[in-house]
C-alpha cells in the first residue's frame, strides 16, 4: 500500500484567532509585571539614592541579552540559511525523498519566516542565559590586579577571579552555539535532499559536505581553545591524592604538557578536517580518522599517561613528590580567606589550680558575660514586650557601650512589632498598613549583671509607668536614642509594607506606645524615607504591584503618603548591593543618637588558584542557625573579605555603605562599575560608627573552621593531619551535631594590652575532647586581627563537652543542687560555656538558668558553675561570679581537695517556684545566739514575711523594694554568720513568682 503524501493540515482561521489572542493577552500580562516591576524599582532606588545600581544592572542585563541574542540568532539563522541555499536542485527518486516532500512543501514557501522564527527562539533562550552573567561581564570589563602571581605560570590572580569565568562562559556558549548550528543544518540538508540515506551514490552533496564538516573544524578548533583555558583551569579543580584545591605533581608534570599537546593536536586536526575532506580526498574519511585520534590522543595522552604517573611515580612516595604543591595550597587558602596575618601565641594551659589573683582582677573576671542572648530573649519579651504584638526575636544581639565611664558589653534587643502577633481585628488591612507600622525603642542591659531572681539589669528600654521592674532592674544611667521608633527591622518580611503620612498634621493615626497614665499615644511618620504613593498613578502602580484595590479605594491614603517597603535591613542592603554576601547576624546599635542596623558585607569570589573551596551554608550553621541568624546561601567559595559595612537607619531606612578593606581588589572592581562612588571610603566613616564595629560571625566561623587544619604550615605535617583540630558539639547537648556557635566577649586574653570586644571559640583535638587553642577575632586600630592560643600537644586541659561533663555529673554535691533545681515544673538550661585563659590556666564559667513550665514563663539566672583547670577538681556552683570566684580561690588555697562548692545561699537569686520548696505558713525564729547574729536574724525573718505580704498583695513595685530589703538582710546575716561560726542557717526565702 502506497501512502499519498501531501501538504500538512492548516489551522483554521478561527484557531489562528484564537491562538492569537491568548498570545497577545500572554504578552500583555507578562510586560505589565515586567513594567510595573520595574518602574516600582526604580522609585524604590530612587528613595534610598542608588539608582546608579538599578540602572547599571539594568542596563548590563539589556545588553548582554541583546547581544547574546543576537549573536546566537546570526549564527544559527546564517547557517539554516546557508544551508537551504546549498540545497541540490535535483533530486534522486527515491521513497524517502517521496516521504520529505510533503516537509518541503510545508517550509520552502515560507522558509525565511521559519528559519527566522528558530532564530528567534534560541537566541531568545541564548540572551536569557546572558543576562543572567551581567556580575561577571561587570567584573570582566573592571578587572583589577591582586598584585599577586600564581605560583605556576606567574599571571596575575586578577585574570582568575575577574576575566577567566566570562571566558570560560564565552567559549561554553560558543560550542553550544556551533552544535546548534550542527543540527540545524543537518536537519535543513537532510529535509532538502543535501543529505541522504537511500539510494546510488554519494550521501551527502559536496556543498552539504563543505558546510558540515566547517562547523566540525570550528568545533575542534574551539576545542583547542578549551585545552588552553583548562591549563588554567588545573590551578582551581581539586586535588583528590591530598585532598586539597590546585594541581599537583601529576597535575604540573604529565597533565599540563598533555592539553598543551591536545592543544596543538585540535588545531591540526580541524585543518585536516577542512582540508582532506573537500580539497584533496572529498570524502569524511580521513575526517572521520582523524577526528578519531584526536579522541584517542585524549585517552592516551590526557588520561592514560597522567594515570600511570599518579599510580607508578607519585603514590609510592607522594609526600615527597606532592610537598611542593601542598605548600601552595596551604599558602593560597591562607591568602586568600585572610588568615595569613594570623596571630598564633603558645599557651602553657599548665596551672592548675585557681590562682590567688582571680579575686582581685580588674581585667577578665569583672567582664564575665553571664547573659545568653538566645536564652534570655524569652525574658526580654515578657518584661519589656508591653504589647503582645512586640517582639525581640528568637536570639539578641551583644555589643559594647560605655555607660556612667565604664565600657562593657551589652545584650540588645529591639522592640519590634510582630505582625504575626496581631489579632484577627488588628490584621485587617487598615490597621495592619496603617496603624501598626513601628516599634519603639531599645532595651538593653549590662551582660555581667542580674537582679531580682535572675532578670536582666535593663538600663534602658522601658515604656510607661513599669513601676515593679524599675523597683528591681532599672539603673538611673541609660543608653539614650534620640529617635526610637523602629520603622526597619528584622522581624519584618517583604509582605510588611506600610503606608504612613498625613497631609493633617492634626491627625495622628499610626500607634506609637502605650502611656504612663494607661493611655495610647499616636504618632505620623515625618522622616525622609518611603516611595511617595499619593499620586494616583503611584496609587495604581502599587496596586497592581501588591495585588490590593485598597491603594485606590481607601481614604488612608493621601496626598502626604509614602510607602515603606523591603523593611528588613538584610534585604534593604541585597537589594542595593547584590554584588555582596551579607552575614547572617545584622545587629543594632545606637549611634549618634539614631538607631542603626549594621550589616557586614562579604566579596567573594570561586576562582582564587589553589585556595580551599568551601560551602557558605555548611561551614556557618550551628546552633543560632535559623533562630534569629539567617542562613546563607549554598554559595561555593575560595576567596572572601569583609569589604563592606552597611548600615541602615531604623527610623527613615537610610542605608549606606562604609569601606572597610580598602585593599580588596573585588571590591575596587564593584565600586568602578557603578560609577566610582558606591561605597563610603574608610577614611570617611565616622568614629561612632567604628566604635560599634564587630568582627563578623559567619567569616569568624568559616575562618575558624579553615584554621582548624590550615595552621598547620608545614607540608608534611599537613599530610599527615596529626595536629588538626576541629570544632566541639554544643556542650550541654553533644550527641545532636550541632557545633558550638563562637561567643562575643569583652574581656583581655593573654598577649593583650587592654580588653577588647571580641568573638572567641575554643577548638579540640580532631577526633578528642580535650582542649586544643582557643580562636579569637578582633579590631586592633581599626583593621581585623585573628588570634590563636594554642594549647601544647600534652596538655590535659578539657575541652568544652568534657568540662559541661564534668561539672554538671562528677562532683556529687553540684549534681544534686542541679537536680533539686529541675523538677516536674521546671526544667534546667544552659546559657553560653566561655572559655577564658587566665594565669597560665583556663577558667571555664557557665551560666545555669531554670525556667517554669508555667505559662508565660520565662529563663531567669539561678546560678553559674565555674571550674579551674582540668574542669574536674576545681569546680563551684555558685549564686553570682564573686561568690564562685571566692570559692575557687578558695578550693586552690586549700591544696585542690576539691571541696563542694557549699549549698546555695538562700539570700542570692531565688530559683522559681517548681525549684524552692514552698515555705510553711509560720516562720520559725532561728535559734538564740547572743550578739549582731540574733539582730541579723531576726532582721531576715521580717524581710521574709515583708515578701510574702508583698506577694500576695499583687503590688509589683512593693515587692521589688521587698525583694531589695532582703538582700541586704541576707549580705548583713552571712556577714554576722562568718563572725560566728556553727551558727544556724537564716530561715528560707520564699520563692518569686516567675514574672516577679
Amino acid at each position: 500500500m502506497v501512502m499519498r503524501s501531501g501538504p500538512l493540515p492548516r489551522m483554521s482561521r478561527r484557531g489562528r484567532v484564537t491562538v492569537g489572542v491568548l498570545l497577545g493577552v500572554f504578552l500583555l500580562f507578562t510586560l505589565l509585571g515586567w513594567g510595573v516591576q520595574a518602574w516600582t524599582d526604580w522609585l524604590w532606588f530612587g528613595e534610598v539614592d542608588y539608582t546608579q545600581v538599578f540602572t547599571g544592572v539594568l542596563t548590563t542585563r539589556l545588553l548582554l541579552f541583546v547581544a547574546g541574542a543576537v549573536a546566537m540568532a546570526a549564527v544559527i539563522g546564517g547557517n539554516l540559511w546557508l544551508a537551504y541555499r546549498l540545497r541540490p536542485m535535483l533530486r534522486p527518486h527515491s521513497p524517502e525523498q517521496a516521504t520529505l516532500d510533503r516537509y518541503r512543501m510545508l517550509l520552502a514557501p515560507r522558509i525565511g519566516a521559519w528559519i527566522a522564527a528558530v532564530a528567534i527562539v534560541v537566541g531568545f533562550f541564548a540572551g536569557l542565559s546572558a543576562q543572567g552573567r551581567w556580575s561577571q561581564w561587570l567584573l570582566f570589563r573592571n578587572a583589577q590586579d591582586f598584585g599577586v602571581d600564581d605560583p605556576e605560570f606567574g599571571i596575575d590572580i586578577g585574570f582568575y577571579v575577574f576575566q577567566f569565568p566570562f571566558w570560560r562562559y564565552l567559549l561554553g556558549l560558543g560550542f553550544t552555539a556551533v552544535v546548534l548550528a550542527v543540527i540545524g543544518a543537518l536537519a535543513v540538508h537532510y529535509i532538502f535532499g543535501g543529505v541522504r540515506l537511500q539510494g546510488v551514490g554519494d550521501r551527502m552533496t559536496t556543498a552539504a559536505r563543505a558546510h558540515l564538516t566547517s562547523l566540525v573544524a570550528v568545533f575542534v578548533l574551539l576545542k583547542a581553545v578549551a585545552y588552553v583555558l583548562d591549563r588554567r583551569a588545573m590551578l582551581l579543580e581539586f586535588n583528590d591524592g591530598v585532598n586539597l584545591y590546585g594541581a599537583g605533581y601529576t597535575g604540573i608534570n604529565a597533565l599540563l604538557p598533555a592539553k598543551e599537546i591536545l592543544a596543538y593536536i585540535s588545531i591540526v586536526v580541524a585543518l585536516a578536517i577542512i582540508i582532506f575532506s573537500n580539497a584533496v580526498m572529498r570524502n569524511l574519511v580521513w575526517p572521520g580518522i582523524s577526528l578519531a585520534l584526536l579522541g584517542i590522543s585524549a585517552v592516551a595522552i590526557g588520561g592514560i599517561y597522567p594515570w600511570a604517573v599518579q599510580t607508578f611515580e607519585v603514590r609510592p612516595s607522594v609526600l615527597s613528590k606532592e610537598a611542593p604543591y601542598i605548600e601552595r595550597s596551604i599558602n593560597a587558602t591562607r591568602a586568600a580567606f585572610g588568615l595569613a596575618d594570623s596571630k598564633t601565641t603558645p599557651y602553657p594551659a599548665s596551672n592548675l589550680r585557681p590562682p590567688e589573683s582571680l579575686a582581685t582582677d580588674e581585667a577578665v573576671v569583672p567582664n564575665i558575660r553571664l547573659l545568653d542572648p538566645q536564652l534570655v530573649s524569652e525574658t526580654y519579651t515578657q518584661l519589656q514586650q508591653v504589647r503582645g504584638f512586640y517582639d525581640f526575636g528568637p536570639k539578641l544581639d551583644i555589643d559594647r557601650y560605655t555607660v556612667g565611664a565604664e565600657t562593657q558589653d551589652y545584650v540588645v534587643g529591639m522592640r519590634e512589632i510582630n505582625y504575626g502577633e496581631l489579632t484577627t481585628q488588628q490584621s485587617n488591612w487598615i490597621n495592619r498598613h496603617t496603624v501598626f507600622t513601628h516599634g519603639y525603642g531599645m532595651v538593653s542591659a549590662p551582660a555581667n549583671q542580674v537582679v531580682c531572681g535572675g532578670q536582666p539589669f535593663f538600663v534602658s528600654g522601658f515604656l510607661g509607668d513599669q513601676a515593679a521592674q524599675e523597683a528591681c532592674s532599672s539603673s538611673t544611667e541609660e543608653i539614650p536614642a534620640e529617635q526610637p521608633r523602629i520603622y526597619f527591622g528584622e522581624q519584618m518580611d517583604g509582605s510588611d509594607y506600610v503606608i504612613v503620612g498625613q497631609s493633617d498634621p492634626e491627625r495622628n493615626v499610626e500607634f506609637d506606645r502605650p502611656t504612663a497614665a494607661g493611655g495610647e499615644q499616636y504618632y505620623t511618620y515625618t522622616g525622609s524615607g518611603g516611595v511617595e504613593v499619593g499620586s494616583f498613578p503611584r496609587r495604581l502602580v502599587y496596586a497592581i504591584k501588591e495585588q490590593e484595590p485598597n491603594f485606590l479605594l481607601s481614604d488612608a491614603l493621601n496626598d502626604a503618603s509614602k510607602l515603606l517597603y523591603v523593611r528588613n535591613p538584610r534585604d534593604r542592603v541585597e537589594k542595593i548591593a547584590p554584588f555582596l554576601t551579607l552575614d547572617g547576624d545584622p545587629y543594632p546599635a545606637i549611634v549618634d543618637g539614631r538607631i542603626q542596623w549594621i550589616v557586614d558585607g562579604y566579596t567573594t569570589a570561586a576562582t582564587y588558584p589553589y585556595a580551599e573551596q568551601v560551602n557558605l551554608q555548611e561551614q556557618t550553621a550551628d546552633e543560632l542557625t535559623g533562630l534569629g541568624t539567617f542562613q546563607l546561601a549554598r554559595e561555593n567559595v575560595n576567596y572572601i573579605r569583609n569589604s563592606v559595612k552597611a548600615t541602615v537607619d531604623a527610623y527613615d531606612g537610610t542605608v549606606k555603605l562604609y569601606e572597610f578593606d580598602e585593599t580588596d581588589p573585588v571590591l575596587k572592581a564593584w565600586n568602578k562599575a557603578f560609577g566610582g562612588d558606591l561605597v563610603v571610603p574608610k577614611a570617611e566613616t565616622p568614629a561612632s560608627l567604628v566604635a560599634h564595629f564587630r568582627y563578623p560571625a559567619d567569616l569568624f566561623k568559616v575562618q575558624r573552621n579553615l584554621l582548624s587544619r590550615f595552621h598547620v604550615t608545614d607540608p608534611s605535617e599537613f599530610f599527615s593531619g596529626q595536629d588538626f583540630w576541629e570544632v566541639p558539639n554544643v556542650p550541654d547537648a553533644p550527641d545532636s551535631g550541632t557545633k558550638q556557635p563562637p561567643y562575643y566577649l569583652y574581656t583581655q586574653l593573654p598577649e593583650q594590652s587592654e580588653p577588647r570586644f571580641q568573638l572567641t571559640s575554643a577548638v579540640t583535638p580532631a577526633g578528642r575532647q580535650n582542649l586544643a587553642a582557643l580562636i579569637s577575632g578582633s579590631y586592633v586600630d581599626g583593621r581585623p586581627q585573628l588570634q590563636v592560643l594554642e594549647l601544647p600537644d600534652e596538655t590535659a586541659v578539657a575541652g568544652p563537652v568534657q568540662v559541661h561533663q564534668r561539672m554538671t555529673n562528677t562532683n556529687a554535691t553540684i549534681r544534686q543542687q542541679l537536680n533539686l533545681l529541675s523538677s516536674n515544673q521546671a526544667q534546667v538550661q544552659y546559657g553560653n560555656l566561655l572559655s577564658l585563659p587566665f594565669e597560665d590556666g583556663m577558667l571555664y564559667v557557665e551560666p545555669v538558668y531554670v525556667k517554669s513550665n508555667q505559662t508565660n514563663a520565662y529563663p531567669l539566672l539561678q546560678r553559674v558553675l565555674l571550674s579551674y583547670g582540668d574542669g574536674g577538681e576545681y569546680v563551684v556552683l555558685a549564686n553570682t561570679i564573686e561568690e564562685g570566684i571566692a570559692e575557687l580561690v578558695r578550693q586552690g588555697q586549700e591544696g585542690g581537695t576539691g571541696t563542694p562548692a557549699p549549698p546555695p545561699d538562700p539570700g542570692g537569686e531565688e530559683p522559681p517556684p517548681s525549684a524552692t520548696p514552698e515555705p510553711s505558713p509560720t516562720v520559725t525564729a532561728p535559734p538564740a545566739v547572743p550578739g549582731d547574729l540574733a539582730a541579723a536574724a531576726e532582721k531576715v525573718r521580717l524581710a521574709i514575711e515583708e515578701v510574702k505580704a508583698a506577694q500576695a498583695s499583687g503590688d509589683f513595685e512593693r515587692y521589688g523594694r521587698a525583694l531589695q530589703a532582703l538582700d541586704v538582710a541576707m549580705d548583713e546575716f552571712q556577714a554576722a554568720q562568718r563572725a560566728a561560726p556553727g551558727a544556724a542557717p537564716p530561715p528560707q526565702t520564699p520563692a518569686p513568682t516567675p514574672g516577679g
